[in-house]
């Protein structure tokens, strides 16, 4: 029976390349080999126990119908409190949508907004579902070049220099996967004022924006109503797998979104809604600032311990939990690179074709979302590794 014939935007859409390496390291591991996972981003922390204590008190209470496509009213004001608490901003609950995780309010945001033909603006490196999720809707992603010197970020100057008549917004990360950089805050206001001027959009990806180390609390929400954000539950409030973010967009675009989630989604995991609404509570928010405190912590023993091996890291992540480095002085090409150190130290890491074309050859993404022991080992088998590669 001839395959049925595939849609034509299939040919925009890229593999995710840290997927095949992790395959790759499970067949190692079926093997009984010991591997260090520094690829795929996820909290190497579960829930806290309030959380799961509300997720089991909802099942067992049976409270587990559809909600609203918007979400469940009391964790839209959770939420709209939480950024009066942390960020000191008035965001009204109608203005917040939950969503079956921060993919599905990208995916809202691009079938709102990205027409056929329409240009995206948004910086090379970034995260590759973000340059899909615009393909997906026949839009057209420009990933711009962003090197060290720009924090591997858009400026304002660049927005301005690359916006056409076809140009339509900007996808922005802050701090960014994979990089670990925020944007300024004043230059993202520049930005933000530019697109305005120009009729665009701006979407400003906040998913690791509770894991930002070295500055005060900062949200593109303080730069005006018209401003986009996406945000998670996955990364600050480690809850990966119950796929659940939410979306903060002006009031005139609540319906037409609302109108969608309904088709699409029809609405977010009630267990993983009531379960979050235990996130915010002050014991809660308690674990989450420990854990933050050794994401930190072991931030500031992995870049030194990489740059003593030669691997370069030009800017200083100030979030997240990644560590974007330059491994140009240690091999040609970073895609074998990983995947010779995969195979004889066992450690994972990602190079950095998922991520543009810019920088694929010569860097490499590291995650620290793993315990300190395992930093430690890790960075003990990668001087083996190449202690052994140059003999």
């Amino acid at each position: 029976m001839p395959l049925t014939r595939i849609a034509s935007r299939l040919q925009h859409i890229a593999p995710f390349h840290v997927m095949e390496i992790a395959k790759m390291a499970a067949a190692l591991e079926q093997e009984g080999r010991h591997i260090i996972h520094m690829g795929i981003g996820e909290p190497d922390f579960t829930a806290p126990p309030a959380v799961i204590a509300a997720g089991t008190q909802a099942m067992q209470d049976g409270r587990m119908q559809y909600t609203a496509a918007t979400g469940l009213p009391q964790l839209r004001s959770a939420i709209s409190d939480h950024y009066r608490q942390v960020y000191g901003l008035e965001v009204a609950p109608a203005r917040i949508i939950v969503t079956a995780g921060a993919s599905a309010a990208l995916l809202l945001a691009c079938a709102a907004l990205v027409d056929k033909g329409a240009q995206v603006l948004m910086p090379d490196p970034s995260y590759p579902c973000n340059r899909h999720f615009v393909a997906a809707f026949d839009g057209c992603p420009a990933m711009i070049p962003c090197g060290p010197d720009q924090r591997f970020q858009l400026s304002d100057a660049m927005v301005q220099r690359h916006w056409n008549e076809a140009t339509r917004g900007v996808l922005l990360a802050s701090p960014s996967n994979p990089t670990g950089t925020s944007i300024a805050p004043d230059e993202l206001q520049k930005i933000v004022a530019t697109v305005r001027s120009k009729g665009g959009f701006t979407i400003v990806d906040e998913i690791y924006q509770g894991l930002s180390y070295d500055a005060a609390p900062f949200s593109a929400l303080s730069l005006g109503d018209d401003v986009i954000v996406i945000n998670s539950f996955s990364k600050y409030f480690n809850m990966t797998g119950w796929r659940l973010g939410w979306l903060v967009v002006p009031e005139a675009l609540v319906p037409p979104l609302e109108k969608l989630a309904q088709n699409l989604f029809i609405c977010a995991s009630t267990i993983a809604q009531h379960a979050a609404l235990a996130c915010f509570e002050p014991e809660s928010i308690a674990i989450y600032e420990q854990r933050k405190a050794e994401f930190k912590r072991r931030r500031d023993y992995i870049v030194p311990a990489l740059q003593a091996l030669g691997f370069a890291v030009p800017v200083m992540p100030d979030g997240a939990f990644y560590v974007y480095a330059d491994c140009s002085a240690l091999a040609d090409d970073a895609d074998q690179l990983t995947i010779d150190i995969l195979n004889q130290a066992g450690v994972v890491l990602v190079p950095g074709l998922d991520f543009g074309a810019h920088t694929a050859r010569h860097y490499i993404r590291l995650s620290y979302a793993t315990s300190m022991e395992n930093l430690q080992e890790a960075v003990r088998r990668l001087s083996l590794f190449l202690s052994d590669r140059w003999k």
